[in-house]
């Protein structure tokens, strides 16, 4: 029987999206971050454990692209969102102590980031990660798996909306390209993914 620790050789994957204000990691504000923890349950079933988000203040000196903000429908300045914003330090405290203390329970050395077209959202979280000088980032810096491909090989499509709906997932385009929603959204499935095929070869 495979477990967490041992299904993806040792890595522990956690699902990430970022919503930001641009498509330069280095010059451009991240705006949203969340991360997905996994778990496997009663039934060796592939399943979401926990859902972290954060809302973040641009960092000093960040662009802000108009037409990213009109795009995602963030208003940076809304007074809702300035009170609940924290600072990018903040945000990835709030997002590595969850995943650092699930790798912990589930024997696992290293969480590998699973995004949507993943290697964006890796570059937004390693610049904030430089940016903040965080020492203990759980990610490995450059491996990932990418939904977006595994989407095209399972279902035969690679954009998001799309790709639930060939999975069967309820998909809302009004909750579309908030972190929060899109890394639960992806979550569930990379979920159906491993385990359709966990269960198309015998592997539990």
């Amino acid at each position: 029987m495979k477990t967490v620790a041992t299904r993806f050789r040792g890595f522990y994957p956690v699902i990430v999206d970022v919503e930001t204000a641009g498509f330069n990691c280095l010059t451009d504000a991240l705006l949203e971050i969340a991360a997905v923890t996994l778990k496997i349950d009663d039934d060796y079933q592939w399943c979401i454990d926990e859902i972290i988000s954060k809302h973040v203040e641009p960092f000093v000196g960040a662009n802000l692209d108009p037409e990213s903000l009109a795009f995602t429908g963030i208003d940076p300045e809304h007074p809702f969102r300035k009170q609940i914003a924290v600072n990018e330090q903040e945000a990835l405290q709030a997002i590595f102590q969850p995943i650092r203390k699930s790798m912990k329970a589930h024997e696992c050395k290293r969480a590998v980031l699973v995004g949507h077209n993943a290697h964006f959202d890796l570059s937004f979280l390693n610049a904030a990660v430089d940016r903040t000088k965080i020492k203990r980032n759980p990610f490995h810096p450059f491996s990932v798996f990418d939904t977006a491909t595994l989407c095209g090989l399972a279902y035969g499509q690679t954009v998001l909306s799309r790709s639930a709906k060939e999975a069967g997932i309820k998909w809302d385009d009004r909750d579309a390209h908030s972190a929060r929603y899109d890394a639960e959204q992806t979550a569930l499935i990379f979920c159906d993914i491993v385990n359709r095929w966990n269960a198309n070869i015998g592997l539990t």
